[in-house]
This record gives structure tokens, C-alpha cells and sequence, in this order.
């Protein structure tokens, strides 16, 4: 049998030729999604490299919550109140997202201005909820995060960078949510 190194090479570049343009398939139609899913949410963009803000909060328990403690997670952020109207049809979505994601790996934080505990309790239970707290007294935090008006959701990545911003309520439990968080995961 004659062996002929031109056609062994050209049989190589094209099989990997297949094999590069088969990988490269497979990895569009999960990036697709996500921008589609992206879309769907209407999550505003913001501009690359935009570090997340640190910053330190007392929760509902009266413990401090430092932002690094969320390290290496992604990191749900929703800024809210208990007299917004909003706020209270998407909050219950806020705890069906949680119950999907990976706590591991996820970290859904609410951040309010309110100053009544037993408020926040009573709202929290009326809604069935048992997100994570946080107060923002002062208010830095939410001007840190240009929070104009409420709800505002903000998305940091697991490297601590803003991915993205929604401002108002959003269906955070729909498989467009779902697929967003878990392609960010990835």
C-alpha cells in the first residue's frame, strides 16, 4: 500500500476543519439564547469592565453583610421597598428564581431603604418570601448602583463586574430569567 502524506495532511485539515465548524455550532445556539433571553428581559447593558460597587450592610437579623463575602458568585441584586406596588408583584418571583439556582453558586440579595423591621417581616411573610434583607439606611449603596427608581435589579458576574440593569419589575422565575442566570454561570 502506497502512502501519501499530501492526502493524509489534506484529509487532516478537512476533518478538522468539520470538527472546529461542529464545536463552534454547538457553542452559538447556547449563546444565542442567552442574548435572546437577554433581550426578552429588557436588561439594560452597561458598559464593559464596570466594577460593582463594594459595600457592607446590616441585615434583616442585624448582622453585617459585606459585598465580598459574595465572592465568586453571581450576584442578584434588588433594590426595593415595601410601599412599592411593583416591588410586591416581583418579589414573589425573586423567591421562585432563588428555589431554582444554586445557592452555591448564586447569591439573590434584596437592599431597601425602609427603616421598619417588623414592616419588612410582615411583608415578607405575607408574600411567602425568605429572600436575604439588606438596609441601606443611608442610602450610599443605592447611589453607588444609580437606583432611580424602584424596583432596580442589578446583575454582577462571578469576576465582580455589572453585567447588567432592569429597571422595574420583571418575571425573574421565567425560563428567559432561568437561562440568563444559569448562561452567566457558565
Amino acid at each position: 500500500m502506497l502512502h501519501n502524506p499530501s492526502i493524509n495532511r489534506r484529509t487532516v485539515l478537512k476533518r478538522s476543519l468539520v470538527l472546529l465548524v461542529f464545536a463552534c455550532s454547538l457553542s452559538q445556539p447556547r449563546a444565542l439564547l442567552a442574548e435572546e433571553s437577554f433581550k426578552a428581559l429588557k436588561i439594560g447593558s452597561v458598559p464593559p469592565g464596570t466594577v460593582a460597587a463594594p459595600f457592607e450592610l446590616k441585615s434583616l437579623e442585624g448582622k453585617s453583610v459585606p459585598m465580598h463575602q459574595f465572592a465568586g458568585k453571581l450576584v442578584v441584586l434588588n433594590f426595593w421597598a415595601t410601599w412599592c406596588g411593583p416591588c410586591k408583584e416581583e418579589m414573589p418571583t425573586f423567591e421562585r428564581l432563588r428555589q431554582k439556582l444554586d445557592p452555591e453558586r448564586v447569591s439573590l440579595l434584596t437592599v431597601t431603604t425602609d427603616l421598619q423591621r417588623d414592616g419588612i417581616k410582615h411583608f415578607l411573610g405575607s408574600l411567602d418570601v425568605h429572600l436575604p434583607v439588606l438596609f441601606d439606611e443611608d442610602q450610599e449603596v443605592s447611589r453607588a448602583y444609580m437606583v432611580r427608581a424602584l424596583p432596580t435589579t442589578v446583575i454582577i458576574d462571578r469576576q465582580g463586574m455589572v453585567v447588567g440593569r432592569a429597571l422595574g419589575p420583571r418575571d425573574w422565575d421565567s425560563p428567559e430569567a432561568v437561562r440568563y442566570m444559569e448562561h452567566l454561570l457558565e
